[in-house]
């Protein structure tokens, strides 16, 4: 078995998961984030998308709350959010 089989979850799946993504305020930061988290969790309300502005405004934090199903598919969402170039973490 590869590390990667024998790796187990700390979540008990389904559940509900917040993920926080922060980067570079930008007019389209939030629709861009918004468009990925959606393709690994399409059930996502984007109403539920909270965002929060940096006390300089330079950033933008965004906590987007979904039904998790499995771990690959956090790792394959947590893999794409940290990959995007305006995306500086991913918590």
């Amino acid at each position: 078995m590869t590390r990667e089989e024998t790796r187990t979850s700390l979540f008990e799946f389904p559940c509900d998961f917040p993920i926080k993504i922060m980067g570079a305020a930008s007019d389209d930061f939030a629709q861009a984030m918004l468009a990925i988290v959606s393709k690994h969790a399409p059930d996502i309300n984007a109403a539920s998308m909270k965002t929060r502005p940096s006390a300089k405004g330079n950033y933008l934090s965004l906590t987007c709350t979904f039904r998790a199903v499995s771990q690959a598919q956090l790792d394959a969402l947590y893999r794409e959010l940290s990959a995007h170039p305006q995306v500086k973490v991913v918590l």
